[in-house]
């Protein structure tokens, strides 16, 4: 017994140990948004100078509204052409649909600096060059792996039965799809959608490499500021990020278990 309670606590102590690392910086940056000294002087003086500034800062929210708009375009294109794509692995067989599935692995596991640069000289040898349908375009191209991984494996859960029993009473294709396929795939759309929403949002090397002179993105913004000189601003809007983030995932959360319930 007192060994089992050792090693209890030894694998409790490990995770909270990791659950610390992961949010100890996170919390610090937080707080530091909400301090008034701009060279985070230690005690905290709680002040919303950053704030705000921040909300004078015409770079940094230019910055974010690109990144918002190129993020919500993204999620709509990689979704619908993800979930369309995920049904077809499922639900039909065809010669080369094993290596096709097997070539939504590299994309996620080769570094994104190599996608990048690969994604640059292709786009000025196909014409395409650079600028805000570049970004989109390799955007997309980076958040479909994962839109159809994760719709394919809701899929995968649920099987054809059902589809096969609504056509049987005489339901068309559009209706099988829209009455049944679709409300019990909506949760692993939903878990896609905030993949690709994510993905794009925080995605800077595309960004970098893609984009334009003059179209900046957050995380692009962010890069700059930093070189030039750090300030308390960009810990405000990360906080603001975060706050948002949180809070969409709980309401996410609120109306789907992801266990195909709701």
């Amino acid at each position: 017994m007192a060994i089992r309670a050792w090693v209890r606590w030894l694998g409790g102590s490990y995770l909270a140990a990791i659950i610390g690392f992961l949010y100890l910086p996170i919390l610090v940056m937080m707080a530091m948004a909400f301090n008034r000294s701009p060279l985070y002087q230690v005690p905290i003086v709680f002040d919303t100078i950053w704030f705000e500034r921040l909300a004078g800062n015409e770079k940094l929210l230019g910055a974010a509204f690109n990144s918002v708009i190129l993020a919500v375009a993204n999620t709509i294109v990689a979704t619908t052409l993800g979930t369309m794509t995920a049904l077809g692995f499922a639900r039909y067989r065809f010669r080369g649909r094993t290596v096709l599935q097997l070539l939504l692995f590299p994309p996620i596991t080769i570094p994104w600096l190599i996608i990048g640069i690969a994604m640059l000289i292709l786009f000025f040898w196909a014409g395409i060059g650079r600028g805000r349908h570049a970004v989109l375009l390799g955007h997309v191209a980076l958040s479909l792996p994962y839109v159809i991984v994760v719709v394919g494996a809701r899929l995968q859960s649920f099987g054809v039965a059902l589809e096969e029993a609504a056509a049987t009473l005489g339901a068309t294709p559009w209706q099988v799809f829209w009455r049944v396929t679709a409300p019990l795939v909506a949760p692993g759309m939903v878990a896609a959608a905030l993949f690709a929403f994510a993905v794009s949002f925080d995605q800077f090397v595309i960004s970098y490499f893609l984009g334009a002179p003059g179209l900046n993105t957050l995380p692009v913004e962010i890069y700059a500021a930093i070189r030039k000189g750090f300030t308390p601003e960009i810990n405000a809007v990360s906080t603001l990020i975060i706050v948002v983030s949180m809070g969409l995932m709980l309401l996410v959360a609120r109306f789907y278990r992801f266990t195909g319930e709701r």
